[in-house]
């Protein structure tokens, strides 16, 4: 009788060791003066103050994931771009109360070591934490052949950012009645709906990820694992263009469309009056209603419909933001 050993069990540690040799150089690229290299730590060191002196710093943390967009990345065989999705996710939560982003972790389930998807997955989260101007601070990956299929996997993420507690942008206390709304552009489907997506794209319609739709001048694959867009830089921009503290509030337009996620930065006693007509969205959104049979109210119910990130501001200085947003640069 053979003894058992972790490969039998389907865990290869040289397989594993293999991976891990080649993230440090994605994660360093990622490194900001706060930094403190520890190679082989048990954990990751930042100082707060290595940039600036805060006076009432407040850390502002977020966690997220990608959802079933990742069941489209492994049918595409695309996964270079997923791990922006799940950087995203986290460090737009944590922009809406107007944090500066710190650092990020991350946490990757694999069903079978595999050295080239660990890269991949990590070499996107690295892309996406330098959009966003966070340190990638370390991660944790799991390797579970009892929990996942060979070539599935799963991701999660975690973001840590910082605001003086004076600048914290808080809708709640800060929106008042006359306050503008201006609408930011998503990319697309970003990382929400995609149980709906998936459902239409590919079990109603029939569509392969290799398919070419020519309204869209995409694949289908191309098209749906467009990356979520990261808002640091367009926040950053919208700050510095409105009055001092003429930021009050910011919303993260994610799963639940615009109506829900607008109302957790509003006051009880403020409703938002929204003009479907101010804007188009973008030919994604149509195509999917189209292709699906999909009703006007679920798709605004499930999708950001073209809007990402929605700020509201003081009227008198509506015109300046909404300038300095469209005028931002932007991954």
């Amino acid at each position: 009788m053979s003894d058992l050993t972790y490969r039998s069990a389907g865990v290869d540690l040289e397989l594993y060791e293999q991976a891990m040799q080649k993230l440090p150089a994605l994660m360093k690229r990622t490194f900001t003066p706060g930094v403190m290299d520890l190679p082989g730590g048990f954990a990751g060191l930042f100082r707060l103050n290595a940039l600036r002196q805060w006076q009432d710093p407040v850390l502002v943390s977020g966690t997220d994931g990608v959802g079933t967009k990742i069941k489209v990345a492994v049918h595409a065989g695309i996964f270079d771009t997923i791990g922006i999705d799940l950087v995203a996710m986290c460090v737009n939560d944590c922009l809406c109360l107007g944090a500066e982003p710190l650092f990020f972790l991350d946490y990757i389930a694999l069903g079978k070591d595999n050295p080239l998807l660990l890269e991949q997955l990590v070499s996107g989260v690295s892309n996406g934490c330098q959009q966003a101007g966070a340190a990638l601070l370390g991660g944790e990956t799991a390797i579970m052949p009892d929990l996942y299929a060979a070539g599935d996997f799963d991701m999660a993420g975690f973001c840590v950012g910082v605001a003086e507690r004076s600048d914290l942008v808080d809708g709640r206390y800060r929106v008042h009645i006359g306050d503008v709304l201006i609408g930011v552009p998503s990319s697309g489907f970003h990382s929400n709906g995609y149980s709906l997506v998936r459902k239409a794209v590919f079990s109603h319609a029939g569509l392969q990820v290799s398919d070419f739709i020519p309204e869209l001048n995409a694949t289908v694959g191309q098209a749906l694992l467009t990356p979520t867009r990261i808002y640091a830089s367009t926040v950053t921009a919208a700050r510095n263009a409105a009055t001092p503290g003429g930021l009050h509030a910011i919303a993260h337009i994610t799963g639940g469309g615009i109506a829900d996620n607008l109302v957790r930065v509003l006051p009880e006693y403020c409703q938002a009056v929204i003009d479907r007509k101010s804007w188009t969205p973008a030919p994604v959104f149509p195509w999917l209603q189209k292709l699906g049979g999909i009703s006007d109210s679920e798709m605004f119910s499930v999708f950001n419909m073209g809007i990402g990130m929605i700020f509201a501001v003081p009227a008198e200085c509506a015109q300046a933001v909404l300038t300095a947003v469209s005028t931002a640069e932007h991954p």
